[in-house]
């Protein structure tokens, strides 16, 4: 049994789709330096989006870390509009931009809002950057947080 056929709107963003799996570490003034694992997947139910979702462990402890969920909506055949919620209380709206390239591509969004519940802590915003070669993905987030300014947070390399 197979599943639905890709929407033509996303099959541009094929490259990105499956089962991605590595290591990445987390750097952030206000915080103690971290290794973790992580999981992320990316499908599709035959509509017009991809759907995202990531859930990471501590890399010695194996202790969940943190886990998000979202969409990636193409606009035309280069914009995405990416839409992640936390359970930490914050959703991010990004906007951004596909560039293909042999055997995959590389996504760069800019967050456009951050919304926070009131006991979220305060982020005021958050670049995130993503790179797709075969079966390799790597990432890497920028945030302003916590009185902070735009800063690397999180690296990763992970494997389909």
């Amino acid at each position: 049994m197979t599943g639905p056929a890709l929407h033509p709107d996303v099959a541009h963003l094929a490259c990105l789709l499956g089962v991605w799996r590595g290591k990445g570490s987390g750097i952030y003034p206000t915080i103690e330096s971290f290794d973790y694992l992580e999981e992320v997947t990316i499908g599709h139910v035959g509509k017009p989006f991809l759907a995202y979702s990531q859930k990471t462990r501590h890399a010695e402890t194996d202790l969940p870390l943190h886990a998000e969920t979202g969409y990636l909506r193409p606009v035309g055949s280069d914009r995405v509009e990416l839409v992640i919620a936390q359970p930490t209380g914050i959703v991010e709206l990004h906007e951004g931009v596909f560039h293909p390239a042999d055997g995959g591509g590389s996504l760069a969004f800019v967050s456009t809002s951050v919304q926070l519940t009131a006991t979220a802590r305060p982020v005021e915003h958050v670049t995130r950057s993503i790179t797709v070669d075969a079966d390799v993905m790597s990432y890497h987030v920028d945030m302003a947080a916590v009185g902070e300014p735009l800063q690397r947070h999180l690296t990763a390399q992970l494997q389909r």
